[in-house]
């Protein structure tokens, strides 16, 4: 069986979001593909497998964190697209059928992969007691991302004081479901991007997520608001670091970006 290690949202290997990608003929025992997901040992890992024809989606996806299953993974979601694409297993446009509906992703002429997504709800709430403590920093605004993404999205000051924050990640995942991400708007835009965040989601194994192309489902609306432009590039600043090109479309979020593929073996077990 190929297993695939792909960095995502990086056109540069040993940058953005790796993501283990094998391509099945069925899924197995969920017990084995934790397994699997663990030995990786990535923030996810994908598994897909073709899909009858004429139905509504080609492919079905999974993704697997070490410690557990999750409805949503942007990133990993590019990286398998990028594998059917380079290993001739799909052409043009491919339908995945997920646990979060039906998600398409459409390959570019640039190189690029623009993923159509849900986008996520945003409720404001307070800012729970000893979040910013936990996180390092101070909330200037706090939203719930619904359901679906199950975080909470933490304005902070600026630039530098995402860049800087060392949280207690053991604390920080008393505060939501999956975990935080903290963003502020850019320095200066005329780097190319719009807006900064980082992700940590302790409660899903992942103390910091490299580049999260779900947590830019909240990201989009909520800086599409507050700068009035629907297309946006943001930049997530973790140690590895990636873009994602975001466009607002109402209840769907489009995010783009490029794929790397940096690793090919066989898993013998």
């Amino acid at each position: 069986m190929r297993i695939r290690i792909v960095d995502a949202f990086t056109d540069r290997p040993f940058a953005g979001n790796p993501a283990g990608v094998l391509l099945l003929d069925a899924f197995p025992d969920d017990d084995r593909l934790q397994r699997v997901a663990l030995e990786v040992n990535h923030a996810e890992t994908a598994f897909a497998h073709r899909l009858p024809e004429g139905g509504e989606a080609d492919w079905a996806l999974r993704w697997f964190t070490p410690a557990t299953e999750v409805a949503m993974c942007g990133h990993a979601t590019l990286a398998t697209a990028h594998v059917l694409h380079t290993t001739g297993s799909h052409e043009g446009a491919v339908r995945f059928a997920t646990r979060s509906g039906v998600l398409v992703a459409t390959p570019r002429e640039d190189g690029s992969i623009t993923l159509d997504f849900p986008t996520a709800p945003l409720t404001p709430v307070e800012a729970p007691k000893g979040v910013a403590e936990s996180l390092g920093a101070e909330p200037l605004t706090v939203l719930d991302t619904g359901p679906d993404i199950g975080d909470l999205l933490v304005e902070v000051a600026d630039e530098k004081t995402v860049r800087g924050l060392a949280p207690d990640h053991k604390a920080l995942a008393a505060h939501s479901r999956r975990g935080i991400i903290a963003t502020a708007r850019a320095e200066d835009p005329a780097r190319g991007y719009d807006y900064v965040s980082r992700c940590f989601f302790p409660n899903v194994g992942i103390d910091e997520d490299p580049v999260t192309g779900s947590a830019h489902t909240a990201l989009a609306p909520f800086w599409s608001e507050r700068l009035g432009r629907p297309g946006l590039t943001g930049l997530q600043a973790s140690p590895r670091s990636g873009r994602v090109r975001t466009e607002l479309r109402g209840e769907r979020t489009l995010l783009s970006g490029h794929a790397v593929t940096v690793i090919e073996g066989e898993l013998l077990a």
